[in-house]
């Protein structure tokens, strides 16, 4: 069984809903993403989703495009990330890493050999923004064991649902609103709305991420979801923190997001 699937069923035994923490891989600098991928997990996060670094993220807003900048300045690249998951596995050998980014890096690579690299890291999932499920690699992912998952959103149609259930794994993800990572306009009511269709078509977890940013809004959205997806607002935290303070203030945000959702035992159907 894969890590992302077992984690899902160890939660759902204990109706517990999944806390998956974004970063950018390299941000602010290399020599902190490990300990903050160890911090995240210390805090309360289930699973971790680590950004590939490109110069042209089109679906993120502001605060990952700046992460993006700071780590590509650093020269961070797709193999670097790849280490970067293999250092964390040293001592974690059970959290899920889902790698989250474009096709660019992954493409230049080669579909083959970056699944058969992600594998040999201890990568669990791939989620490629661009890459829709008619042209993503799935037979390469799937001999790798690598779990695709892939984007819904308000305008995705019951048809393309169907599509994407049939070629997702692990998870699918849903942008609760129209616009870029690290809006404002989240509105919980019309998520929860809105997932019960969701669900008679696609037989995974599902994760909502896009808008969520403290405690309360992640506690709303896990009566809903199987999963709440932060990364644009811890993003801020780690921009806004001096450099011996990030992995603390980081780890304080989380806990409280996680302590939030796990006074919210009660799902809506």
């Amino acid at each position: 069984m894969s890590r992302l699937k077992q984690t899902f069923a160890n939660l759902k035994q204990r109706a517990r809903v999944a806390l998956v923490t974004y970063i950018t891989a390299g941000d602010p600098d290399p020599q902190i993403t490990v300990p903050l991928m160890h911090r995240l997990v210390e805090s309360g996060a289930d699973i971790l989703e680590l950004g590939v670094p490109f110069s042209d993220p089109m679906a993120d807003g502001p605060a990952i495009q700046r992460a993006t900048e700071r780590a590509l300045s650093h020269g961070v690249s797709l193999r670097n990330v790849l280490d970067m998951v293999s250092e964390f596995r040293r001592q974690d050998a059970d959290t899920p890493v889902v790698l989250m980014g474009y096709a660019n890096p992954v493409e230049r690579m080669g579909y083959k050999t970056f699944a058969e690299a992600a594998a040999q890291a201890g990568v669990d999932g791939v989620l490629m923004v661009d890459v829709p499920p008619e042209e993503a690699p799935s037979a390469i992912f799937v001999a790798q064991g690598l779990d695709q998952i892939f984007l819904l959103s308000p305008t995705t149609t019951g048809q393309r649902m169907q599509l994407i259930a049939q070629h997702a794994s692990g998870f699918v993800y849903y942008v609760s609103l129209k616009g870029v990572t690290g809006a404002t306009s989240l509105d919980p009511e019309e998520v929860g709305a809105r997932l019960p269709a969701i669900r008679q078509l696609c037989q995974l977890p599902v994760g909502v991420g896009f808008g969520i940013r403290d405690g309360e809004s992640a506690r709303r959205i896990g009566q809903f979801a199987d999963a709440v997806v932060i990364g644009s607002r811890i993003i801020e935290a780690i921009e806004q923190a001096p450099r011996d303070r990030i992995l603390d203030d980081v780890g304080q945000l989380v806990g409280t997001i996680r302590q939030a959702m796990d006074r919210s035992p009660d799902k809506a159907a």
